[in-house]
């Protein structure tokens, strides 16, 4: 199994910047695919970037261009770079991964931005 702990949330003004970060319990050599998704008040869970260990990264359209996810092997550590923000972006973030076909989340990391 593996825990996932999340960071780097807070309130931030429309045109920012912040970087989530998601540390795990083992080495995320071993974890294929790595994810960020988020929930805003009253909607579903979506997925905003994903991180395949041989593909690299993929996003949602909505992000494409101001969010960079990537991975810090040494540190086992997950992120997410999240330039230009927008009211939009406000949600609770959440790193999540698969291992032996079970899914792990981590307990997310507020965004908020707001003038």
């Amino acid at each position: 199994q593996v825990q996932l702990v999340e960071s780097g949330g807070g309130l931030v003004q429309p045109g920012g910047s912040l970087r989530l970060s998601c540390e795990a319990s083992r080495s995320i050599s071993s974890l294929n695919t790595m994810g960020w998704y988020r929930q805003a008040a009253e909607k579903e869970r979506e997925l905003v970037a994903a991180h395949t260990r041989y593909r690299g990264p993929n996003y949602a359209s909505s992000v494409k261009g101001r969010f960079a996810i990537s991975r810090d092997y040494a540190k086992n550590t997950l992120f997410l770079q999240m330039n230009s923000l927008k009211p939009e972006d406000t949600a609770v973030y959440y790193c999540q991964t698969v291992l032996n076909d079970v899914d792990y989340w981590g307990q997310g990391t507020q965004v908020t931005v707001s003038s």
